[in-house]
């Protein structure tokens, strides 16, 4: 059997001495969306900086394409091919929207994004592309933030938050290029509290719950009761 794109093995991550994640495990396939959700303070945050190299677990191990990640600097998890579009967006205030947008592309991956694609993509980021980032609306900023880490033409993209603080609509536009991102082969990781848009997304989803996997299975499977329970924990 092949090895899943990612595979993280029942890691406990900590802050100082606070233990924020307990044995999670998780399996990404190539090509799949997969949700992850949970309260705030669950721990979601923190599975998407360990994953991406901002964090380290104490135990446990991460592994992509079958090879241990589970220590490498953020720098060395982005060349193996794993972006992180961070809760917040986290632009370049001073640079342009073309500047940001090349930021992603620094390493060089190789792979079918580029400033083009991404602005086939979403349209209104090439409208603006010689304003700074500040000019954005709170919508075109999380475009920009997703067109940044494509252009690292990562194999697993990891989105934090993507809805949070945005028009519904906005939203649906948003999520609506979901299907043109992954037809690219790439996986997706949703870290979303719109759960109802995070599981019509993903074909799988992991509901965390205090920092341990409450709940995961395949989301046409999910029933709202199984759901309610794992996300309150009750």
């Amino acid at each position: 059997m092949a090895d899943p794109l990612l595979d993280v093995r029942g890691i406990d991550v900590f802050y100082g001495d606070f233990q924020a994640l307990f044995g999670v495990s998780l399996r990404i396939e190539t090509g799949e969306v997969v949700a992850v959700i949970g309260a705030n303070g669950a721990g979601k945050s923190t599975l998407l900086r360990s994953i991406a190299g901002l964090m380290h677990p104490r135990r446990g191990e991460i592994r992509l394409a079958g090879a241990s990640i589970t220590h490498s600097p953020a720098f060395e998890v982005v060349r193996r091919g794993v972006a992180l579009v961070p809760e917040g967006r986290r632009l370049f205030p001073s640079l342009t929207v073309e500047e940001n947008l090349l930021i992603g592309a620094q390493l060089k991956r190789p792979g079918p994004w580029t400033l083009a694609r991404v602005y086939d993509l979403f349209p209104a980021l090439a409208a603006r592309r010689r304003l700074p980032a500040t000019a954005l609306s709170g919508g075109q900023q999380q475009m920009a933030a997703i067109g940044r880490a494509l252009m690292a033409n990562p194999r697993l993209l990891l989105c934090d938050e993507i809805s949070l603080g945005l028009a519904p609509i906005v939203v649906r536009d948003i999520y609506a290029q979901i299907p043109r991102i992954v037809a690219e082969g790439l996986s997706l990781v949703i870290v979303e509290q719109d759960i109802a848009q995070a599981l019509k997304a993903a074909a799988r989803a992991y509901c965390l719950q205090e920092g341990r996997v409450a709940l995961h299975g395949a989301t046409r499977e999910l029933t709202r009761e199984t759901i309610s329970a794992a996300y309150f924990g009750v």
